[in-house]
């Protein structure tokens, strides 16, 4: 494969017991031994030399979020807020705000927004059917588990006193 001394074979399992990825040691090789290998002979000769690169421990993002600011008033009123309401106490700390809109959304008897105890807002609607739907700000969002029935809790109470 590769003609390497024995020197430079030490070299190269030292620098990846050191931590050094495969490309490192491949420019190493370059510019301290004055040998050119590709990506893929620097990856045999590894193999060769039975050498183990190391993975480099991946960064978890944190999961905190930033809260949102707070919904300011649209000028047209479309999003204006009529009702709110927050979790009742003993609900394992989630707040929730629900908030209907004064004018529904084209399509809809009754429309919203919530936000979630992870900061997310959602607009929440029923259409003419009777069909409820949610609109997220991702797809696939999943709102946090102790949070749906608290949520459904007071949507109820909601289109009851809306005489839905």
């Amino acid at each position: 494969m590769a003609n390497l001394t024995p020197q430079q074979r030490q070299l190269v399992e030292q620098w990846a017991a050191e931590g050094a990825n495969l490309n490192q040691i491949q420019d190493r090789l370059r510019s301290e031994c004055a040998t050119t290998l590709t990506y893929m002979e620097t990856r045999l000769l590894i193999m060769e030399l039975g050498v183990k690169i190391q993975d480099k421990p991946r960064e978890v993002p944190p999961e905190e979020k930033p809260a949102p600011p707070p919904p300011e008033p649209a000028a047209d009123g479309d999003a204006a807020v009529a009702d709110e309401a927050l979790a009742p106490e003993g609900t394992t700390g989630a707040a929730l705000k629900i908030s209907v809109d004064e004018v529904p959304h084209p399509g809809a008897l009754i429309s919203g927004r919530v936000t979630f105890s992870d900061g997310v807002t959602v607009q929440w609607f029923m259409d003419q059917q009777g069909r409820f739907g949610m609109r997220g700000p991702a797809p696939g969002y999943q709102p946090p588990a102790v949070d749906i029935p608290v949520f459904q809790a007071e949507l109820d109470n909601i289109l009851q006193l809306r005489g839905f």
